[in-house]
């Protein structure tokens, strides 16, 4: 039964109107079914963009690779991994996220429920098909977009059975007070349908010519990885980060700040100051992408005020481990982005991939990692059952990242010297590089051990709440059909 408590909403006659606040086990109850399938779903696809991965690299320094295989050459693989974590892994796990915050924040059920399950099923079919789709060589050739139209469409119709419940969800929370979180939550629910269904008209169905779509795929990359992306981590971070080490926020308003100018500078990061079009779009690219140390600077300053005097008293929570890592690399990909725009040091080198590794996996997948080892035991009413294998993985993740990154980002610094001595002959300069991509791809593998342990602990935890389903409804079945003990 719902509780009633006071509010200070008004009803008539002056005297506050109830609020209806739903109970904790309604609302878990309410985000069981729908979040174990986004979850468990974004760590299968997670494996799987991780396989991907790590072929795509070892063809690097091993070309007869799977050299026989049409659907596995590197121009496929490379964005079938690229689109399996973005939309079946990040998409995917930050709808989940959004979700379960929206129901926990606002103190009410998730509406609908089994409408957004079928839409979260109907979201991993049309990964499903847009991977297919990419394989075959049915792509559209726009980085972070290659998934063909059919595919596109499958993804918008489910996003809109997601977003619009989760839309509803938010109005109708009981608890009205906002937190910093729900303001970037919102905003990134409503910005992907925005600049998904813009690209894919601009550059899918009705393409327009010439350099104008090379600038709206830069444009919709940069809102991907750099607005959502950002909006969804940092809403994770500034509300587990505090919740995790039992204080508030430093400051609301610097999260305000970062918020605003996330917004106001992040989606026009993306033409590059090399980009062969009209001298003013590089420019602004690389002005922009200087401003925004304007919210990278608000973040830092906000995560040292809450947790920069905390000293730990014993083992450190392994999902605050993530989080802070996640946060680190926020602020590294930026300097990194800023140090791209300012030099053309680094342009047509490995230190770009590197930066999009950072971004996507050490930021946004490593906070989304904290994020879910908390909820899943939350809504599923389980602890976790092996505390050992989520330090396990984040020990995997973490040095896989290290042996991804670093060495792919000291490399294109490198390349990029080379690349501007005359004296050095190209050839003698991917000769070079074979090193450092050799690193990388054991850093692969790593990651690919690190996403196998994440997906099994998530199993693990469903795996025994479904166990202790069944033995309690086997246990009341067979308690009605036992005979009675004799009464001596």
């Amino acid at each position: 039964m719902d509780t009633i408590l006071p509010s200070s909403q008004s009803g008539s006659g002056g005297t506050p109107a109830p609020v209806v606040i739903t109970p904790v086990s309604e609302i878990n109850a309410s985000c069981r079914l729908p979040l174990l399938v986004m979850f468990i779903s974004a760590a299968v696809w997670l494996v799987i963009g991780s396989g991907f991965a790590l072929i795509a690299s070892i063809k690097f320094h091993a070309p007869g690779f799977l050299a026989d295989c049409p659907w596995l050459t590197y121009g496929r693989v490379r964005p079938a991994y690229l689109n399996s974590v973005l939309y079946g892994f990040c998409l995917q796990a930050g709808m989940g996220l959004t979700l379960w915050m929206f129901a926990w924040l606002g103190r009410t059920r998730i509406v609908q429920s089994w409408l957004v399950t079928i839409g979260a099923k109907l979201w991993n079919l049309g990964v499903t098909v847009g991977i297919l789709g990419i394989l075959a060589g049915d792509s559209t050739g726009f980085e972070n977009l290659e998934m063909p139209r059919y595919a596109a469409l499958i993804l918008f119709l489910a996003y809109m059975m997601i977003g619009v419940w989760a839309a509803l969800t938010f109005h109708h929370r009981s608890e009205r007070r906002l937190l910093p979180s729900q303001w970037f939550l919102l905003t990134a629910l409503f910005w992907f349908p925005w600049i998904y269904s813009t690209a894919n008209l601009l550059l899918i169905t009705f393409p327009v010519r010439g350099v104008a779509q090379a600038v709206i795929a830069w444009w919709y990359s940069a809102n991907l990885q750099i607005v959502w992306l950002g909006s969804i981590g940092l809403a994770a971070f500034f509300y587990f980060v505090p919740k995790f080490i039992g204080r508030a926020l430093y400051s609301h308003y610097l999260a305000l700040f970062a918020f605003w100018t996330l917004l106001l500078f992040g989606g026009w990061t993306g033409i590059p100051n090399t980009a062969p079009v009209p001298a003013w779009m590089p420019a602004l690219g690389t002005v922009t992408t200087v401003l925004m140390l304007i919210p990278l600077l608000a973040v830092a300053l906000n995560i040292y005020g809450t947790v920069g005097s905390i000293q730990p008293k014993g083992p450190r929570n392994p999902e605050l481990n993530f989080m802070m890592v996640g946060a680190a690399a926020f602020i590294i990909v930026g300097l990194m982005n800023i140090l791209t725009a300012l030099t053309g040091l680094t342009a047509f080198t490995w230190f770009i991939p590197a930066t999009t590794e950072l971004n996507v996996y050490g930021f946004f997948t490593f906070t989304l990692f904290g994020a879910i080892y908390y909820i899943v035991p939350q809504v599923i009413g389980i602890e976790l059952r092996s505390p050992r294998m989520v330090r396990a993985h984040f020990w995997l993740a973490l040095a896989g990242m290290v042996l991804l990154v670093l060495p792919l980002a000291a490399g294109g610094i490198l390349q990029g010297i080379k690349l501007q001595n005359p004296s050095v002959v190209f050839p003698e300069i991917m000769k070079f590089t074979l090193h450092f991509l050799r690193v990388s791809t054991i850093g692969e593998l790593l990651i690919m051990a690190g996403n196998v342990v994440f997906l099994g602990n998530l199993s693990g935890l469903v795996v025994h709440l479904y166990r202790a389903r069944a033995t309690a409804a086997y246990s009341a079945v067979t308690a009605e059909i036992q005979p009675a003990k004799l009464t001596p």
